[in-house]
């Protein structure tokens, strides 16, 4: 079952990177755009997904799990690798794209912390522990 997660780490990969290619194109920049971050979502959604539908063993979810973890250094390598400068000189599309993420990240963030229901702060719940145990009385030995 650990090949299940290494499989589905790989579909997300391959996904990824001709997804990645393809928005290149469309872009007209001659690079992958976003391949590897567009197969980590794809990864998490897919985890998160089968967990929720009850189709994620224990070993699948180590093999993920595992195979993630190694996963990350791999996107710092190849986001090291990129010319930066190569990138900005092929037109403004690029920092167009990257200033449109970055706002629709802020937009996102914000979205989702005003749906989720108020979290209680760590003030709060040290508070609530501690008038508990003023309410429990001490024992005596």
């Amino acid at each position: 079952m650990t090949m299940s997660g290494v499989a589905l780490l790989a579909i997300c990969t391959l996904l990824g990177q001709w997804l990645g290619d393809a928005l290149g194109q469309l872009l007209g920049v001659k690079a992958n755009v976003g391949g590897v971050g567009i197969a980590m979502i794809m990864l998490i959604a897919s985890r998160l997904w089968l967990e929720r539908h009850g189709r994620m063993s224990r070993p699948a979810l180590q093999g993920i799990v595992f195979w993630g973890a190694l996963y990350i250094p791999i996107v710092v390598a190849m986001a090291a690798q990129q010319d930066v400068v190569a990138a900005v000189r092929g037109g403004p599309v690029v920092l167009i794209a990257g200033a449109g993420s970055l706002l629709l990240c802020f937009v996102v963030v914000a979205l989702i912390s005003r749906l989720s229901p108020a979290a209680e702060t760590m003030d709060e719940i040290e508070a609530r522990e501690r008038a508990a145990e003023a309410v429990l009385p001490t024992p005596v030995h």
